[in-house]
């Protein structure tokens, strides 16, 4: 079979936009092309590009059928044939992965997944989650042919390719960044976050001028990204994938950063990237750190009167000022038992109905809105009809399916199951409830726990106003070639670099050791170590390093601490696993082997205790420094900080010590040498230690979940403060505070 690629055909309008089509006819009229949607010769409002994208939404919308309604309401990862090892599973182009997996599990949901061909064209859904790292021609020809079958659909409506970002350096985890080292690769995002704080916000226009184009140009036009998410609690694992604790940082970056990406101050362009931006309202209201992709974390709280219009907020506001496409809420529910009392926009107290943010109407109708103002489409995260259905666990799936659209959910992600939602438009053709007569379930009425057909058509229509906003009734076609060459954009990559060497955070340079320029490298042996919570892994990384200290750089190096003149640490952290809870509270201590509590089902400590380990060999750092010293020599040590770690067992045996947020290690060697001068700024305060965000027996946290670090004090007790009335940030040996907006300059 030809690939898509090959049978491309386009027609360019003067002042308007180019038409691409593989299977459909184009109508000529008034000297124009349209693309023939569905086949039948007549310029209908929805292909009349001069109408606007809310005329043509609405008008597509009531001529779908229900069936093909059904299929843009979901989403759900799917994969490439490319990446078939079973190629009698994949399609005559060898693009499509055909496979039908009877039962196709993920930490989210299980279901039936069957073949690409049959997902598109029988079950109607047009939005996938790609979360493979492919070439970018190889993207690009898979996207195309998707397209092609789209095409062949009765109304051609075409295929929404989404991802989480691609364009940050970092651990590959699958739900938030789904790709590394293809795309242009920036530091991670709280790195972004250093380097705003020090250099301003000018560098987010690079940034996101970089994905947009190398997004538009493979033709994946749907980003789950970024978060406007605030760091309140430190022991939350999606730390790393936000730009940090400061309310009004996070506002300045998505000020820029949305409407960079998605083309313009005014919403989305034709050569934009559609933006999601989550977890509203607020993911980082934890309790005590727990992730509400499983039970411990599925609340939110609020133990400070107003915080969540304080700190959780305004972020979310700025996003919606800057028109972001679409916004993701939590699958969290708020905990009102837990919680002080939070004020909507209006100033009136919120009634705490603890039901996830996807199910819940006041959040997402009311506060998202009607007061906030936001008017793109709502899409729900990953599980929400199935693992994580925190608050509806009684009800089943259509119901679910049901309530979260009736609740002002336009898109539910991390599912494909259109038999479930054809379910819940059938009970309210027949009345399941009121006509047939089978019981509500308490606490619901009828109307709720049914799909009419107005809110399918709501739903419906506010999704495909994005496509038309995108350009893709048009042109969802891409040439792969090019995409390669926008991806290989020097500037691109040398502006992702400038980046990482902004990001570099400068922490503590005792009698001025940094930086290392050549003459005080003259003659100096250096010994190297990598250190990571696998300890394999750190030897190969030593490898590597090392290798390049000496080739690159120039460096004499030694394999014996003892007799070094200067000892070049990297330290990299690593703690808990993603998506699964721990036997007790995240760790953030740099330590091995600890012992700690473990935490009983109600997320209190428990009187059994089990080991942590986040650094293999941590105890070597001291040994290293000690041995070093008693040579005269020095220890430099640099951090990456994907969590807000404590430093205790790190800082005061460093005389010089930097802070890197998945920071290319050639940027912080730059950095040392003395090549760029550190500018970065902290994006987080670090606790001081354990005894700053203890637990008590009844799950309290002695420093509130709901404020940021650089407000903890504010709340801790009297007792706890020094003679600066500081409590939270850890200080070092000179008497430097770790927090927010800290980096010291040569």
């Amino acid at each position: 079979m030809e690939k898509a690629t090959s049978r491309i055909r386009y027609f360019k309008n003067e002042n308007g936009p180019v038409i691409g089509v593989t299977v459909k006819p184009v109508i000529e009229q008034d000297g124009l092309y349209f693309k023939d949607l569905n086949g039948d010769g007549k310029l209908n409002i929805y292909k009349d590009w001069r109408n606007t994208p809310k005329e043509r939404a609405k008008a597509l919308a009531v001529e779908l059928s229900p069936e093909e309604k059904f299929g843009l309401l979901f989403l759900n990862s799917w994969k490439m044939g490319l990446f078939q090892e079973d190629k009698t599973k994949v399609d005559s182009t060898g693009l499509l992965d055909e496979e039908i997996i009877e039962k196709d599990e993920s930490i989210f949901n299980v279901e039936k997944s069957y073949g690409t061909t049959y997902t598109v064209k029988e079950m109607g859904i047009r939005h996938l989650i790609f979360r493979q790292n492919p070439k970018p021609e190889d993207l690009a020809d898979w996207i195309n042919q998707l397209n092609l079958l789209a095409e062949e659909g009765e109304h051609a409506v075409p295929m929404l390719i989404v991802s989480n970002s691609r364009n940050e350096n970092g651990e590959m985890v699958f739900g938030m960044n789904d790709a590394a080292g293809v795309f242009a690769t920036w530091p991670g995002t709280m790195g972004i976050g250093a380097a705003v704080k020090g250099n301003g916000t000018g560098l987010i226009d690079d940034f996101a001028e970089c994905i947009r184009k190398e997004w538009d140009a493979v033709g994946m036009k749907k980003g789950y990204m970024y978060m406007a998410d605030v760091v309140t609690d430190p022991r939350w694992q999606r730390t790393y994938g936000t730009f940090g604790e400061d309310p009004e940082l996070v506002s300045q970056i998505m000020d820029r950063l949305i409407p960079g990406i998605q083309g313009s101050r005014d919403g989305l362009a034709f050569d934009g990237v559609a933006v999601t931006v989550k977890h509203f309202p607020g993911g980082g209201a934890r309790e005590n750190g727990f992730d509400p992709h499983y039970v411990q974390g599925q609340w939110n709280v609020y133990q400070t009167e107003n915080s969540l219009r304080k700190y959780h907020l305004p972020a979310f506001l700025t996003a919606v000022d800057r028109h972001a496409s679409s916004i993701m809420p939590y699958y969290a529910k708020p905990a009102a038992e837990k919680s002080a009392k939070q004020y909507d926009m209006r100033g009136s107290e919120i009634d705490m109905k603890p039901v996830g943010f996807a199910f819940n109407r006041f959040f997402i109708d009311t506060l998202l809105r009607e007061q906030m103002g936001f008017e793109g489409y709502v899409n729900s995260d990953s599980g929400i009809t199935n693992k994580m259905a925190w608050g509806v666990e009684e009800l089943d799936v259509p119901s679910r399916i049901a309530l979260a659209v009736n609740s002002g959910v336009d898109m539910i992600s991390g599912s494909l199951d259109v038999f479930s939602a054809k379910e819940a438009y059938e009970r309210w053709k027949n009345g399941y409830y009121t006509v047939q007569g089978h019981p509500v379930p308490e606490g619901y009425t009828a109307e709720q726990l049914v799909l009419s057909e107005e809110a399918l058509n709501r739903a419906v229509e506010r999704t495909l106003k994005e496509q038309f906003e995108l350009g893709l009734f048009e042109n969802p076609y891409r040439n792969p070639a090019k995409a390669a060459e926008v991806v290989a954009t020097e500037k691109h990559w040398k502006d992702a670099y400038r980046a990482h060497l902004q990001s570099v955070v400068l922490l503590k340079n005792r009698s001025q050791i940094l930086p290392l320029d050549p003459g005080k490298m003259k003659g100096k042996r250096v010994y190297a170590e990598c250190f990571k919570k696998d300890g394999e892994a750190a030897k190969k990384e030593t490898g590597i390093l090392r290798k390049s200290l000496e080739e690159k750089r120039g460096l004499t190096l030694t394999d014996s601490y003892e007799n070094a003149d200067y000892a070049f640490l990297f330290i990299n952290p690593s703690s808990g696993e993603y998506f699964n809870a721990t036997k007790g509270y995240l760790e953030l201590d740099i330590c091995e082997n600890k012992q700690v509590p473990d935490v009983d089902d109600a997320g209190c400590p428990a009187d059994t205790c089990h080991e942590e380990t986040t650094l293999s060999g941590a105890d070597k750092i001291r040994e290293i420094y000690e041995a070093v010293h008693k040579n005269g020599g020095k220890v430099i040590s640099s951090v990456n900080f994907t969590l807000a770690w404590m430093v205790g067992n790190v800082e005061p045996y460093a005389d010089a010590l930097l802070a890197g947020f998945d920071t290319y290690t050639d940027a912080v060697l730059d950095v040392m040498m003395g090549k760029f001068e550190p500018t970065g700024r902290m994006p987080v305060t670090l606790p001081k230690d354990d005894s700053v965000i203890t637990v008590n027996k009844s799950g309290v946290c002695v420093s509130p979940n709901d404020v940021p670090g650089y407000d903890k004090d504010r709340f801790m007790p009297d007792s706890m403060k020094d003679e600066n009335g500081k409590a939270y940030a850890y200080r070092d040996e000179v008497g430097n505070y770790y927090e927010l907006g800290f980096g010291l300059r040569y």
